[in-house]
């Protein structure tokens, strides 16, 4: 198409990007304040001075468009300065998940092969165990401090002729890199574009009563789609962000008690804590108007408990990293109620179906995978050609969970294609941790499963049988899963049992549901450890 012909005149009036719309809520809002940490607050103009020099200190260090910057650190103001920063340079975030260990952060850092690499004081020893580690040839390292901060400060803005070619930026460019967890043992890198971070924020207003200008609190990592999303979302909006560096219960009371805040995201796991806070609280909330996200996993009692201390509906999503809060979140449950089911609704701005193995649309009340089409989709994982050709087949993104639709129009989750555990938020492959147990030469078979958990949701179990008689314990394969894994991907239990136990299908593979069902078993008998 001829650059200067209408039909391309037409079609670049069409596009947008983050820093573009950003941009526009700078103008309309610059004295409103941006971010808050602590004792420190940035205006929307101050903000976004800072992420000019950033992005002017990015080109100055030869970090250009399409190149990665990848961050370690805990949330910071400095964290979304850098994500903003790297949304006007056209540069690509790659943003580290710090609770992995030396070996996973390995893999994902040079997944990626990152031009920058920003780390905070806090992760900086846990970054000289990854680069010491033999991966070779990293990138120049910058540590996220009051150095750096100084630098910044004197930083040059980008000239006049760059800052109007930023706003050549296609929309389709990559803006973030989030990992999730891979069913081969590894992390993969999502890729989530500027068009997908922008609709992603409508999916979610549309979804959950949300308004543009309200408060968010920021504890949820920001290597995490529900930390990255909503601060970038909450920005565009011109409401504020409070930064906090993790789940503080007894904070957020006190931050809910002064201020009204818009979607109060509380994950499986921290919603016990959250509703004692809320009750040790002098000072009852000024206002919330959703709270919470994952239903499934959280006891139904909690929800109706804590939705009515804060008089707020709770979100009744199933969404992931590469789809949004889509597919299915476009419900919320009512304030105060123990609810008798957890059927989804279909999110706004998308499209789904249920397929069968052969990409056939099932009936309803017939299982199939979910299959997903929409502007809020990634764009493919980071470097897997071959797992893109197989999870975007026919056109359509196939998650790899199982749901059902009913006449009513409403659908329920029914397992996981790819078997997989969810853990307070987090997502578990067993075969990460299966992988770690087989490397142990006295280890013949290993199986992981999921057991349900009151406080987080689930948590993986597995099923050993020794080689040969050999002498093993629990203990020796937990202290192996502590070096080699994240803490949350720990084994809750260890069962040994006979390599002739293990239950197979008639190729040989260990039938999961099998060994769940003998875990509930044991589980009735007694407590597990």
């Amino acid at each position: 198409m001829n650059p200067g012909s209408p039909e391309a005149r037409v079609a670049a009036a069409s596009r947008a990007t983050l820093d573009g719309v950003f941009r526009c809520t700078v103008r309309t809002w610059p004295g409103r304040v941006a971010v808050e940490e602590g004792e420190r607050a940035l205006t929307y103009r101050e903000l976004d001075r800072l992420v000019d020099r950033i992005s002017g200190w990015l080109a100055a260090n030869g970090v250009g468009r399409g190149d990665r910057v990848a961050i370690l650190s805990e949330n910071s103001t400095s964290y979304v300065a850098v994500m903003l920063a790297c949304a006007r340079a056209g540069c690509i975030l790659a943003c580290q998940n710090w609770r992995l260990t030396a070996r996973e952060l390995r893999h994902c850092i040079s997944l990626v092969e990152p031009k920058m690499m920003l780390v905070s004081d806090r992760f900086a020893t846990l970054l000289d165990e990854v680069e010491g580690g033999g991966s070779g040839g990293a990138a120049p390292r910058h540590r996220l401090d009051a150095a750096l901060a100084a630098r910044w400060a004197e930083a040059e803005p980008p000239a006049p002729a760059a800052a109007a070619a930023a706003g050549d930026l296609d929309p389709e460019a990559i803006l973030l890199i989030l990992y999730t967890s891979g069913t081969t043992g590894l992390p993969k890198g999502a890729a989530i574009s500027h068009r997908a971070e922008l609709v992603r924020n409508l999916a979610w207003h549309l979804s959950f009563g949300v308004r543009p200008g309200d408060t968010m609190v920021a504890w949820m990592p920001l290597y995490h789609m529900g930390g990255a999303d909503q601060v970038l979302g909450t920005l565009l909006g011109g409401g504020k962000v409070i930064v906090l560096e993790a789940f503080d219960a007894p904070r957020i009371a006190r931050i809910a008690a002064r201020e009204p805040l818009g979607w109060l995201v509380t994950m499986p796991g921290t919603t016990e804590r959250m509703i004692s806070a809320l009750k040790a609280e002098p000072s009852p909330p000024v206002g919330v108007r959703a709270v919470g996200v994952m239903p499934d996993l959280v006891p139904r009692a909690e929800i109706a408990e804590l939705t009515a201390l804060l008089d707020a509906p709770y979100p009744n999503t199933f969404g992931s990293t590469e789809t949004g809060s889509p597919p299915c979140s476009g419900s919320c449950l009512p304030p105060g109620v123990v609810p008798e089911r957890l059927s989804k609704h279909l999110s706004p701005l998308c499209e789904l179906r249920l397929v069968d193995a052969e990409g056939n649309d099932v009936p309803d009340e017939t299982p199939g995978e979910a299959a997903v089409r929409g502007p809020t989709l990634f764009s493919g994982y980071w470097r897997a050609d071959e797992t893109n050709a197989r999870d975007f087949r026919g056109g359509w993104f196939h998650m790899g969970d199982l749901l059902v639709r009913h006449e009513d129009g409403t659908f329920d989750f029914v397992d996981r294609a790819k078997y997989m555990i969810k853990s307070g938020g987090e997502n578990i492959y067993p075969a990460e941790i299966e992988q770690v147990l087989l490397a142990d030469p006295r280890v013949a078979e290993a199986a992981v499963v999921r057991r349900t958990d009151p406080r987080w949701g689930e948590v993986p179990v597995a099923f050993v049988a020794r080689r040969g008689g050999a002498p093993l314990e629990d203990a020796d394969l937990h202290r192996r899963c502590r070096t080699e894994l994240a803490g949350y991907k720990q084994p809750k239990g260890i069962r040994f049992i006979d390599f002739e136990d293990f239950p197979r299908s008639a190729s040989g593979k260990v039938q999961r549901h099998e060994l769940e069902s003998r875990l509930a078993k044991e589980e009735e008998s007694g407590p597990c450890p």
